[in-house]
């Protein structure tokens, strides 16, 4: 994986912390379709690294020269750890929804 590509993970990380961090935020401003689309991105991006990896995987096993089986490594567990990471949230939005839907009124 080449450096501009960790750097930028890192700047999305940096932007999704920030966003998720913005505490000057009014409740006007927070609303259930950017919560949406955020994780509409997030899906999206999981997606296009396991495809990535995938894709590296094919071309290795076909004998390209130009990809290492570093690189291919390092892509499969890349998408394997964004997978991880997408099924906990997802896991704590339901126990979080199945908290609040059990709770009386």
């Amino acid at each position: 994986m080449s450096d501009i590509a960790i750097n930028q993970v890192i700047a999305q990380m940096r932007t999704m912390a920030a966003a998720a961090g913005s505490e000057s935020a009014s409740p006007e401003q927070v609303t259930g379709a950017n919560f949406s689309s955020l994780m509409q991105d997030s899906i999206e991006q999981v997606n296009a690294s396991m495809m990535e990896a995938k894709a590296l995987a094919t071309s290795f096993e076909s004998g390209d020269p130009q990809t290492s089986v570093t690189e291919v490594m390092i892509a499969s567990q890349r998408a394997g750890l964004e997978f991880q990471a997408m099924t906990e949230v997802r896991n704590k939005l339901l126990s979080a929804y199945q908290e609040i839907m059990s709770m009386q009124v």
